[in-house]
């Protein structure tokens, strides 16, 4: 009996020990959940404009805010980003149209030429909502994005975009709008019969800049920009 006994601890021990070999360390864990904040709410440092190290006029920092109030020059984060996770809150003003690049690069002469674009608009009364290639929340011009996530204008807005390899995902408000894979002969075929066959590395880079786009009339803003690397 204190055989069968001693069997069954050194059995459950080892077990114990197994699980916490496969734990994450506690270092791990804290590599894997670190956030890098894109915007410190006070200041537009870790922002340029596209292929210069000036920060385009237009552009304001207010109350924890990065807003413009009519049409402006793109901006763009210094840093380069591969694989990752990024959340941005954003709000827009009535008929308003703007977009998030990610995976961007500076070889053409605009950052949409390289970069996928999450499309940001407001549905309902922005001249570029006549199809769901282009409402809030699309990869513009390639994916639809459903309809029914996005809040009303004036209302602050969640984007999430993960980017794991050629895995691209778009949610809106913690919902999964989208999914694709870079590459893939259906990706391939939407590149195609778009306008963004006129650039051959069109969404093929493997790293690139975050850029918001202000080229467009109306007010805009964000605010909590933040990535964790992958």
């Amino acid at each position: 009996m204190k055989t069968m006994t001693k069997q069954v601890c050194l059995s459950a021990a080892a077990c114990a020990l197994a699980a916490m070999a496969l734990q994450p360390t506690a270092a791990a864990r804290e590599k894997w959940s670190r956030w890098k904040p894109l915007f410190d709410g006070k200041t537009t440092t870790g922002w340029r404009g596209y292929k210069t190290q000036e920060m385009p006029a237009g552009w304001k920092v207010e109350d924890g805010v990065l807003s413009k109030s009519g049409s402006v020059e793109d901006i763009l984060t210094n840093d380069e980003f591969g694989d990752f996770d990024f959340r941005i809150d954003w709000k827009i003003s009535d008929g308003g149209n703007s977009g998030i690049f990610y995976r961007g690069t500076e070889e053409y002469e605009k950052i949409y030429w390289s970069g996928t674009e999450y499309q940001l608009l407001d549905d309902i009364h922005a001249a570029d909502n006549k199809t769901r290639l282009t409402c809030a929340g699309a990869a513009y011009g390639l994916y639809p994005s459903p309809p029914g996530h996005l809040k009303p204008v004036g209302d602050w807005n969640t984007t999430r975009i993960v980017a794991k390899g050629a895995h691209v995902e778009h949610w809106l408000n913690g919902v999964k709008l989208l999914e694709y894979e870079l590459g893939s002969p259906d990706w391939g075929a939407r590149v195609k019969a778009s306008k963004f066959k006129d650039w051959p590395n069109y969404g093929r880079a493997k790293r690139g800049h975050f850029a918001l786009q202000g080229d467009h009339e109306g007010a805009l803003a964000f605010r909590n920009i933040r990535v964790r690397p992958m």
